[in-house]
Parts: structure tokens; sequence; C-alpha cells
């Protein structure tokens, strides 16, 4: 049985599966609504309900209070209806916006590569592909054994659709990761759908770009550079990496041969945790406070992409505002998992990050 939804403010009608959450069916029919975690607990792809009933399912009382459900408030990644329903949503179009809907996907396991000693590469090939995709948005992956999806970013460019590229750091006691780094192998099939997210370069823009990416948060940034000199983009782009130690680097290589091949790219690894004594001649310290050295403390006329854990986001967003750099030139996503969801901590001064 399906239904019908009419969102607004653009005024398009869909069909909806019973089971199916609002949410879903809007990003399969490449309809984008702010959301996050997914999974009810988080409140960011909250909507008004106009007309019809719907079913708040596993919706949590603290992201959706009582009130607020009584005034036809609902969280569209919970919600499913029970009947023809109208919805209003914050829907924020942006002109460098593609609008892909979400697909499912078998993969096989093409590649699995050691980066680090924490952090594997993965290469899936596409059996019903290819992807359409914007550099910088992410998939969500199902494995074997494991309850949910776990999210990652992929890090090959859209031109290179048959495959998804993905760099995944182990999580201590993380079930996704620990199945990936125990029991992954090559020829393994999985299901993933995507893609996910609006972590892309807005590229109508122009201007110099300084991408900021703390461990295997440059997975989105490798994609986007590699996608942006396909391009012939020709404003400066700098790509600042950040580890703990030179144990923790990896993608040297590459980079430093792009930044070789294109006089308008730059690229700085940089260590925060590196012995004193040991042999690394380049930028030491964290990654904003490398930021803060290469460009003086001045981020004005800058559009800066941020992707990496929640405390190096915080840290960079800080410095930047500091340089003069305001919330229309930083561009940062989180994708949460439910658990966390729970413990999530949100900048007061971003409603969108």
């Amino acid at each position: 049985m399906t239904y019908q939804l009419v969102v607004e403010p653009l005024g398009e009608r869909i069909e909806v599966a019973e089971d199916q959450t609002i949410l879903d069916a809007c990003l399969r029919q490449g309809i984008y609504l702010p959301y996050a975690c997914g999974h009810g607990l988080c409140g960011t792809c909250k909507v008004t309900v106009l007309d019809g009933e719907i079913d708040h399912a596993d919706a949590s009382p603290f992201a959706l209070m009582d009130f607020e459900r009584a005034e036809g408030r609902a969280l569209a990644c919970t919600a499913r209806m029970k009947s023809d329903c109208e919805i209003e949503a914050d829907i924020e179009e942006d002109p460098d916006q593609r609008r892909i809907p979400i697909r499912d996907f078998t993969v096989t396991v093409e590649q699995v590569e050691d980066l680090t000693g924490d952090v594997k590469g993965l290469r899936l090939a596409l059996q019903n592909g290819p992807i359409d995709f914007q550099a910088g948005q992410y998939v969500n992956i199902t494995l074997p054994g494991v309850e949910g999806t776990r999210a990652f970013s992929i890090a090959n460019p859209p031109s290179d659709n048959g495959a998804v590229e993905l760099q995944i750091r182990r999580v201590p006691n993380g079930k996704g990761t620990g199945y990936i780094f125990e029991q992954l192998k090559q020829g393994d099939q999985l299901k993933l759908s995507g893609p996910y997210g609006r972590f892309f370069v807005r590229k109508s823009r122009g201007g110099p770009l300084l991408f900021l990416g703390g461990g295997t948060g440059v997975s989105s940034p490798h994609s986007m550079v590699l996608d942006l000199l396909a391009e012939g983009y020709t404003q400066p782009i700098t790509l600042i990496h950040g580890v703990r130690t030179q144990a923790d680097l990896y993608g040297v290589e590459e980079f430093t041969a792009l930044a070789d091949k294109h006089a308008n790219f730059r690229y700085v690894p940089a260590l925060s945790s590196e012995p004193a004594e040991s042999n690394w001649q380049g930028a030491r310290g964290f990654v904003h406070e490398v930021a803060e050295s290469l460009y003086g403390g001045n981020f004005e006329g800058l559009t800066a992409y941020l992707c990496g854990p929640p405390v190096m986001i915080e840290a960079c967003v800080n410095s930047l505002m500091r340089g003069r750099l305001f919330e229309k030139h930083i561009i940062t996503e989180r994708f949460l998992t439910a658990a966390d969801a729970e413990k999530k901590s949100r900048s007061p001064l971003f409603k969108s990050l």
C-alpha cells in the first residue's frame, strides 16, 4: 500500500510506502530534507504535518516533545504515514546541489588495503552501478551481523563512478569497524545505499578554497580536490591533513604529486603528537593551529571545508571565525550514528552544523 505525500514549500507530490519513513521517501526522490542522526534522536529532521495522520514510531521524547507533537511537528526520519499527508519542511536549496535520488547497491569488495595501523582503505565495485554523487557525499553500508548501517565518506571522485572507495579508521570496541578489520575480505558482497549529505563544493562561488581534514576526515577532501583539479579549477586550493604522528599519516605521495603537478594546489600534512626528537620536518600542531600559522590568522575571502572528529571541527570553527570567516563560508557536515546522536554536541552558532 502507498500514500501520497505533498512536500511544501516545493509543492511536490511523491508516493510513500506504508512502512517507509518520510525522510527515506523524500531522499529517494532526490528531495533533500535536513537530517543528521537518522534515528529519531537529534531533532534535525523536524517537519510540520499540515494535513493527514502519521505514526511517530521511535521518535525520542527529548528530540520531539509532547507539545510539539500536539502542534503537528514530527521527525521525518521516524515518521510513517497512516494516510495521505502534506508536510512543510525547512528546505534550503543551494544552486550547487544536484538532485540525486538515493539508490540501493550491491557491491563486491575489490580491495582491502592497510593505510596505517588502524586505517583500512576499501574499494567496493558496484554490481548495479554506476553511482551518481557529488564529491564530499557519503554512503551507508550494511554489514553482516551488525545492527543498523554505518556511514562512510566517499574518497574517490565522481568521475570514478563504477566503485566506491572508503577510508575507515577502527573504532575501539566498534562492531562495524571490528567486522571490517577482522572479517571483511576481497570478494565479499555487501549492501550500501547513497549518496547522502550536503557536504559538497560550492563551485559557483569561486575564490580560494581551504580544506581541513582530521584523520580519515581527509577522505571527502580527497574526492573534492581530485574533482576540482580534474575540472581545471584555477583558484588557490589548500589542504591541511592533521593526524597525530607520522605513523598515522597516509596519502602523502599522492597529494605531493598533485601539488607538484598543479601550481594552485598546496598540501600541508600536520602532526599534533610527533616526538620532538623525530626526523619530521613538516608542520606540527593541530589543524586549526597550522591553518592560523599559514594564513596569519586572517581567513577572509576563503571558503573553508571541514571534515573530521567533532573536537577538531569545533576548534577549526572557532579559529576561522576569529579570523573573519563566518557561517556562509564555513562548510561542514556531521553524519551521526545512534550512539553519536545521544551524546552529540552541536555549536549554537550554526543551525546547519
